[in-house]
């Protein structure tokens, strides 16, 4: 095992983390197995986490603060160790959709990430970065946190159709998927557009795009290519992808509407039977 002292703690959040953890647990006179024991893991994950082989989950993170005391102290540090798991192209937008006061997207080839079920956000990102899969799933679900937040953006999302009837991860892994769509229906806050084929020729046949909106500040268009991610403020390009946006909008059905199909893809295709999952009714 590493020698944690060979550790820089300024060379990156993981390694700060690792070392804020050995020094608190030290601080406390605990040895890493009966840490372990308090925090309901073994002694050689503390090691591996203290060593910054192994990235640290939300849930452990919370568990540590609550056996050292630290007021909180990991829990907000796990927020920057999972962004920086992300591929380093999407830190820099990850960090600017954190801080947007409105997100608007078009997506026509899967589900946006900050809807998406864990199985589905694995099943999309196995196939292209299986080597570091847990913690980019980790990276993902830590993403999400900001539409549960006090003052969450507002979340404007246009899907293609092509987005619900395309089976990521299998039947059930799109049947729970569809059923998180349908679960944003009562949060002001989220809006969920179906762009149907009947649609035909659209604004943005080219590709998905996402436009954010900040307070104060200029907005940003972001794209993807095949291997990376591009962040523009030019103005001609934002007003470019504003009217776009309109067009897809225009061109989509109503939320309402837009549930309805939903709801009927994942009963035709996915084999839903209507009852607890779907919407309580009293």
């Amino acid at each position: 095992m590493a020698n944690i002292r060979d550790l820089d703690p300024s060379a990156s959040a993981l390694d700060y983390y690792g070392s804020e953890l050995r020094r608190l647990r030290e601080d406390a006179g605990l040895k890493q197995g009966q840490l372990g024991v308090a925090v309901f893991c073994t002694a050689s994950l503390i090691g591996q986490i203290e060593t910054a082989k192994k990235v640290p989950t939300r849930d452990f993170s919370e568990r540590v603060d609550a056996a050292l005391g630290t007021g909180g102290l990991f829990s907000r540090l796990v927020g920057l160790v999972l962004r920086s798991q992300l591929p380093t192209w999407f830190q820099a937008y990850a960090e600017m959709e954190a801080k947007a006061t409105f997100i608007s997207t078009y997506q026509a080839q899967a589900v946006y990430g900050l809807l998406q079920t864990e199985a589905y956000a694995r099943a999309v990102l196995e196939r292209s970065l299986p080597d570091c899969l847990e913690d980019l799933v980790a990276a993902r679900m830590e993403r999400q946190r900001i539409l549960s937040r006090e003052r969450p953006p507002m979340t404007w999302v246009v899907l293609d159709e092509a987005v619900l009837h395309r089976p990521v991860g299998g039947r059930d892994v799109m049947r729970n998927q569809l059923i998180r769509l349908l679960g944003f229906r009562d949060q002001r806050w989220v809006r969920i557009q179906v762009l149907p084929f009947a649609a035909g020729q659209h604004a943005s046949l080219n590709g998905s795009f996402n436009t954010l909106r900040f307070d104060g500040d200029p907005d940003l268009v972001y794209t993807e290519d095949l291997i990376s991610g591009h962040m523009t403020a030019n103005p001609d390009t934002v007003r470019e992808a504003a009217l776009r946006y309109a067009h897809l909008q225009a061109a989509a059905l109503s939320v309402e509407d837009s549930a309805v199909l939903i709801t009927r893809v994942m009963e035709e295709c996915y084999g839903h039977q209507p009852g607890t999952e779907s919407r309580a009714v009293a």
